[in-house]
């Protein structure tokens, strides 16, 4: 079973930067799509970003688009967020997943599998 840790998250002035790491454990997650979303307290988990197994596709929502860049490295079982032009609204827990096979709706939380514990980012105005 694939373990995941998110590292990098923190407290950020409005307009910085940060990079998020999400490395794996237990197994290779090569095989696998791969995905980060964002929650807020009482609020349901939200599409931040996904790549393709082999990190050649990547995809966005729409509100962090050309600010934020998912990228992956396969040889170090390690999946980022850069996340950049950060604004109050990003705050959130941060977390990474592995997506299923079979599932073709890469924006939903269903569609993923194995999660990880979560890094807070907080952006202060």
């Amino acid at each position: 079973q694939v373990q995941l840790v998110e590292s990098g998250g923190g407290l950020v002035q409005a307009g910085g930067s940060l990079r998020l790491s999400c490395a794996a454990s237990g197994g290779t997650f090569s095989p696998y799509g791969l995905g980060w979303f964002r929650q807020t307290p009482g609020k349901e988990r939200n599409y931040v970003a996904s790549i393709s197994r082999s990190g050649d596709s990547t995809y966005y929502a729409d509100s962090v688009k050309d600010r934020f860049f998912i990228s992956r490295d396969n040889s170090k079982n390690t999946l980022y967020l850069q996340m950049n032009s950060l604004k109050p609204e990003d705050t959130a827990v941060y977390y990474c997943a592995t997506r299923r096979p079979s599932a073709a709706i890469i924006e939903s939380p269903g569609s993923y599998n194995y999660w990880g514990q979560g890094t807070q980012v907080t952006v202060s105005s």
